[in-house]
């Protein structure tokens, strides 16, 4: 019989809400609905205004963004059933990821914000709704992040080869899938998220660059990737994780500040700085080298990152997960589906392998009607 659940999240990119219905009996989840639901521009800018506020945030600012977030994740769960011609009561539970403001695991003490008010979601749909997965890990003296690499693990381990799962999301996460068994993960840096944000600067009205065709009409600018790679949190070992908080346009104009480079030759070291730091953080953190890489989030589609990561990898052999039982665009949704299945069970989670907590723990808190 199946057992229905929901994935909510909204990206480093805060472009829109991925909602996923997801049948979470089998060991790994099985995608039966996908949406996108889009985030308009005035929201959209009163979350980038708290994020670039971090701890100075103003509270009243903060609980409206946070109430108007959770209505749009309502709205996207509502328009999910519709589209997957699925009762609400048929469902078990939704995991709400939300929408990451902060995340600052290195603090003392550690602290994390994801917002979106479950409680409008879970009244709105009629639906229990699972949320904040990241913090009972912090409190256990984990990173909170990246939570992917346990989903990972169920769909894409074999006993036949190493295997690495590069996530190209705001942020890049890696996986590493041992055959013996052994799993690791760690955030390497950005992905999309300079990326984004370069384009969406110098030409207005974009908000991603399509297929990496700007970046495919500039040049790579040695000594600017050269001080992209020189940042001191490349090299801090795993478990580590990052957000924009920390890697943004400001950490970008810092980098940039002494060199002369023309935008599109900007974008163009952006994208080798991405491709040029998963390979070195796989070279230097990963126990064995992997035999096979499988990659997924949005970067899949950037055409010219996709190219520079066949040649960081040269001879690894190089695919997306569409080509192992998973569509690329719906991994974390799913992800967030499988981790509400888990917290309703009272199934801790392995994260120690991962974000270094002490123990496993319950991952996620639980509202209901």
């Amino acid at each position: 019989m199946p057992r229905l659940c929901i994935g909510l999240l909204s990206g480093t990119s805060m472009d829109a809400v991925d909602a996923v219905l997801a049948d979470c009996e089998p060991a790994i989840p099985l995608l039966l609905a996908s949406y996108q639901h889009p985030l308009d521009a005035n929201l959209r800018s009163r979350l980038q205004t708290l994020i670039e506020a971090g701890s100075n945030a103003d509270i009243e600012q903060l609980a409206g963004v946070h109430q108007a977030l959770g209505t749009v994740f309502a709205d996207a769960a509502v328009e999910l059933l519709r589209l997957g011609d699925t009762p609400p009561e048929s469902v078990e539970a939704i995991g709400l990821h939300g929408q990451t403001i902060l995340h600052q695991p290195s603090a003392n003490p550690p602290y994390t914000a994801q917002i979106g008010d479950p409680k409008i979601v879970a009244f709105r749909t009629g639906i229990t709704t699972v949320y904040d997965f990241r913090s009972m890990d912090m409190i256990a003296g984990g990173q909170g992040a990246p939570l992917a690499p346990l989903l990972h693990r169920e769909s894409f381990t074999s006993p036949d080869e190493n295997r690495a799962v590069i996530n190209l999301g705001g942020i890049a996460n890696v996986t590493c899938l041992n055959a013996d068994g052994n799993l690791s993960g760690w955030d390497t840096g950005p992905a999309n998220c300079l990326l984004d944000a370069w384009i969406a600067r110098h030409q207005p009205g974009k908000r991603y660059d399509k297929a990496g065709q700007w970046a495919a009409s500039g040049q790579v600018n040695r000594t600017v990737l050269g001080a992209l790679l020189s940042d001191s949190w490349l090299r801090l070992a795993p478990p580590k994780s990052t957000g924009t908080d920390y890697f943004n346009l400001h950490w970008l104009d810092a980098k940039l500040a002494g060199h002369e480079c023309a935008p599109a030759d900007v974008q163009a070291s952006l994208v080798q700085f991405t491709a040029d730091s998963i390979r070195q953080s796989l070279a230097d953190f990963a126990a064995t080298p992997p035999d096979r890489i499988l990659v997924c989030g949005g970067g899949v589609h950037n055409t010219r990152l996709m190219q520079c990561l066949t040649r960081a990898f040269d001879g690894i052999p190089l695919a997306s997960t569409a080509d192992f039982g998973m569509d690329p665009d719906w991994v974390e949704g799913l992800l967030f589906a499988w981790l509400a299945a888990r917290r309703m069970d009272g199934q801790a989670m392995d994260t120690p392998p991962v974000t270094g907590a002490r123990l496993p723990v319950l991952l996620g808190d639980i509202v209901q009607l």
